[in-house]
């Protein structure tokens, strides 16, 4: 088994660097040009000394010693050029090349679905993508300096000694070799506790992550005593693995000073022996010693770069894993009409994953796939508690009963219902009803567990499945009542990066249109003001408007509003009103509403309770039948049902 691991390992370094030094192939041969030099002169400079030593005992010509001296002076300096230049080529290669991993790691794990990201906290994938990627910069950076290169100058160095003398050449080999293998059958024991290390570290930042976002609630509640606790573990966790990958590191270094003490004993006494049989002379037995200390920069240098290559190892595992994790939605290859867009949910039944099934990756049992219910699901969406909950859920049922399945609860059964191009649907329900669940499923976070959903033109509605996410996510838009503010200009946050084609004239005149002028003329740079991270130094009202703005900049067939004018003032949410009255113009719409009044504007309204289908038809007819459940909402007042 750790044969068939580690030979699976190197064919991943091998795959990996292959991969991501080919578009550097001019940098790579450049590096490859200046280890060529510097090995080059390691071999030749002792040979001048020799030279120079040699002349000296043989009383040679100034001329002579002062040529052999000058030489060497140049070409000390020449190597000392060749090292800091391939230095710095080496950590470009390095940090280009796994630049280019990070990106590629980060656009594979976006487009996984929801039930790989609700396992994993923030803190996790942050360590995932740029921690493991990190070790791995300065492992691309060295390989060819100081592995490749030092195993090229240990084989150089050993060739020339042969041609001097087959015995000292013979004895280094053997040493050279003894030393290697203690090196390989002492990796085979630390990778698995560097590995361990990065384990701990994604947990310890996925705790921060967590503690830190929810700094607010710790505090009023009285939670920090809590918060310091787990902090201690999580660190005395990270410390009882640092340390014992740092006992490996010291058994290396020991072994190193035990080898390096034996080469040097083997190099003395051999040129010893030689020279006092008169085989050698005074200068070849200089050489001899010279060559063997040569041999103990690659080794030492392998030494130190071992100590990456562990962690490079659980790395380039751990990115593999990760690799290897693919989405459970097959992307479709039709796109979305344009116009407003007729939506059919037929026979639709769904249960998000259950704790019980857990999800393995990288050795880490990291939680439960999301949470199960609509009303986790829909809390999650808004706090970040859903994967908490999960786990908290997942553990107390693995305590209990660890080999036991858990029956998936289905948050929506049979749910059926169609919307004609521009009709527009109010969503109603106490939480825990399924409202959020619909709306995941028509973005296709998730795909209905049974039944299927159908969007497009009125004639011929396709089910998502067939259809691209890309064309998907570009005609459906939501509003929601929790605004995701980036650190980044107006422009960016209304485009979301990518919309250049849109001029500024147009951004500017839908944000007067929409009651945005006064503040966008208040701002020093207008357009390309940098807003904070989460909206701080916005009103509720102001970041509301602005997720108006990104939906019309958009211009989707579908919008999706998740109550967005519920936490403000009478005033905003008047134009916050008239943002939505321009908004459906011409548009399909899903209103999820928690206050009767929103849905006035509703065509169609339907009422789901525990995922079924509580009440379905059309707004007026509802308020016109006094025994419609709607009909007695608005009577009572009862809106707190709703919520």
């Amino acid at each position: 088994m750790k044969t068939s691991s580690t030979r699976a390992s190197f064919s991943q370094y091998w795959q990996m660097l292959v991969r991501y030094l080919r578009p550097e192939r001019p940098r790579a041969a450049l590096l490859s040009a200046l280890i060529g030099l510097t090995i080059v002169l390691q071999l030749i400079n002792p040979q001048i000394v020799r030279l120079f030593i040699d002349s000296a005992a043989a009383n040679a010509e100034l001329g002579v010693l002062l040529w052999a001296a000058s030489a060497f002076l140049v070409g000390a300096a020449l190597l000392q050029i060749g090292q800091v230049a391939a230095t710095y080529v080496g950590e470009d290669v390095g940090w280009r090349t796994t630049n280019a991993l990070r990106a590629d790691l980060l656009l594979h794990c976006a487009r996984l679905d929801m039930s790989f990201h609700n396992d994993r906290t923030p803190g996790e994938m942050i360590e995932r993508i740029d921690g493991d990627v990190a070790n791995l910069a300065i492992f691309f950076a060295q390989f060819l300096i100081r592995v490749v290169g030092s195993l090229l100058l240990l084989i150089g160095v050993l060739a020339v000694l042969a041609l001097e003398d087959w015995r000292v050449s013979a004895a280094l080999t053997v040493y050279a070799v003894v030393t290697v293998a203690c090196f390989v059958l002492v990796r085979r024991v630390a990778v698995p506790h560097w590995k361990r290390t990065r384990e701990v570290s994604a947990d310890l930042f996925g705790f921060l992550e967590e503690q830190l976002a929810g700094t607010e609630d710790i505090r009023s509640s009285g939670a920090n005593a809590y918060t310091m606790r787990e902090l201690y573990r999580h660190n005395s966790s990270r410390l009882s693995a640092e340390k014992r990958a740092g006992l490996i590191n010291t058994l290396l270094v020991t072994q190193w000073f035990s080898l390096q003490t034996l080469g040097l004993i083997v190099a003395i006494v051999a040129g010893f022996l030689l020279y006092q049989s008169g085989t050698v002379t005074i200068g070849t037995v200089y050489l001899i010693v010279a060559y063997a200390n040569a041999i103990f920069w690659p080794l030492e240098s392998l030494t130190d770069q071992l100590q990456e290559l562990q962690k490079a190892g659980a790395s380039v595992e751990r990115v593999h894993e990760l690799y290897r994790t693919t989405s459970q939605l097959a992307d479709g290859s039709e796109d979305v009409p344009p116009g407003a867009l007729a939506v059919e949910f037929r026979g639709v039944t769904f249960s998000y994953p259950r704790p019980g099934l857990r999800l393995q990756d990288s050795g880490l049992s990291s939680g439960d796939a999301s949470a199960s219910g609509d009303e986790g699901a829909e809390q999650g969406a808004k706090t970040g508690d859903m994967r908490r909950e999960s786990r908290e859920l997942s553990a107390s049922e693995d305590a209990a009963e660890p080999a036991a399945e858990v029956a998936p609860r289905l948050v929506l059964q049979e749910l059926d219902f169609r919307l004609e191009p521009g009709e527009v649907l109010g969503l109603l329900g106490r939480t825990g009803s399924g409202k959020t669940t619909v709306t995941r499923l028509l973005f296709r976070l998730y795909d209905p567990s049974v039944g299927a959903i159908a969007l497009g033109s009125a004639n011929e509605p396709v089910d998502l499945r067939q259809l691209s996410l890309e064309s998907l996510h570009r005609r459906v838009g939501i509003v929601t009542q929790d605004v995701q503010i980036f650190r980044a200009s107006v422009r960016d946050n209304l485009t979301f990066f990518e919309h250049t084609h849109l001029a500024d004239s147009q951004i500017v005149a839908l944000l007067e249109d929409i009651g945005l002028g006064p503040w966008l003329r208040g701002l020093p740079k207008g357009l390309d003001t940098e807003l904070e991270s989460g909206g701080t130094g916005l009103s509720a009202g102001e970041a509301q408007l602005l997720a108006f703005a990104r939906v019309f900049l958009k211009d989707p067939g579908l919008v999706v509003l998740d109550e967005a004018s519920s936490r403000l003032d009478p005033a905003t949410e008047q134009l916050i009103e008239r943002a939505v009255d321009r908004l459906l113009q011409g548009r399909t719409a899903i209103i999820v509403a928690h206050r009767l009044s929103t849905v006035q504007r509703a065509d169609k309204i339907l009422i789901l309770d525990n995922g079924r289908t509580l009440e379905s038809d059309a707004r007026e007819t509802l308020v016109a039948n006094p025994n419609s459940h709607f009909a007695g909402l608005l009577r009572t007042g009862l809106e707190e049902v709703l919520v």
